[in-house]
């Protein structure tokens, strides 16, 4: 498969520890198996040149999201940092968004740091599916962007719950794995045609 866009951005979300491991306030079991995929993903956009950014929920004590999920990802709390096997690099380019709400663009300086670096396609990693990778690849259709999501570099608590959105993105983004964004992505961008 050809990627479209000129320049990609890939979108690492809420890889917390609210979100992964046994301690988790509101775990994504499933989650736990994409890390090394996740991982791999990083070290190769890092070798590429390819953007990465973090995504980080990181919620006021009182959020309006706490009346109808439990407490979770507050910021400045353990909870809301993210986990140790995927940890931002400045020196590497990566940048971190903070967000209160499901999208990545909602409220949030995503968009314009997009536009500033001439980012014109989302590629989607992270979780949950059916909720914030799903807010995310909705939002990024309605500001203008392309997008990709990585089918096993995304999670949900349940298969059904990662399928209903991995569908529901596929209605406007195009769904691939990992292995297959990152063979395409090394040929499009490779020697003097690389623009990322």
């Amino acid at each position: 498969m050809e990627l479209r866009g000129k320049k990609h951005v890939v979108v690492v979300i809420d890889m917390l520890n609210d979100f992964i491991g046994e301690k988790a306030a509101l775990r994504c079991e499933n989650g736990e198996k994409i890390v090394p995929v996740i991982k791999e993903l990083v070290d190769f956009c890092h070798e590429e040149n390819i953007q990465v950014v973090f995504v980080q929920e990181a919620h006021r004590k009182n959020d309006r999201d706490f009346r109808v999920r439990p407490v979770h990802a507050i910021k400045g709390t353990w909870g809301s940092e993210f986990i140790p096997e995927l940890q931002p690099d400045e020196s590497k380019g990566d940048y971190v968004v903070q967000k209160r709400r499901h999208s990545a663009f909602s409220y949030t300086d995503f968009d314009l740091f997009c536009r500033e670096e001439e980012i014109d396609t989302v590629v989607l990693t992270g979780v949950w599916t059916n909720v914030c990778v799903r807010s995310t690849g909705s939002d990024a259709l309605y500001h203008g962007y392309n997008v990709i999501c990585l089918s096993d570099s995304t999670a949900s608590k349940d298969d059904s719950m990662h399928e209903s959105g991995l569908r529901d993105i596929d209605l406007f983004g195009d769904i691939m794995t990992t292995k297959e964004y990152m063979e395409a992505a090394r040929k499009k961008f490779s020697n003097n045609s690389r623009v990322v």
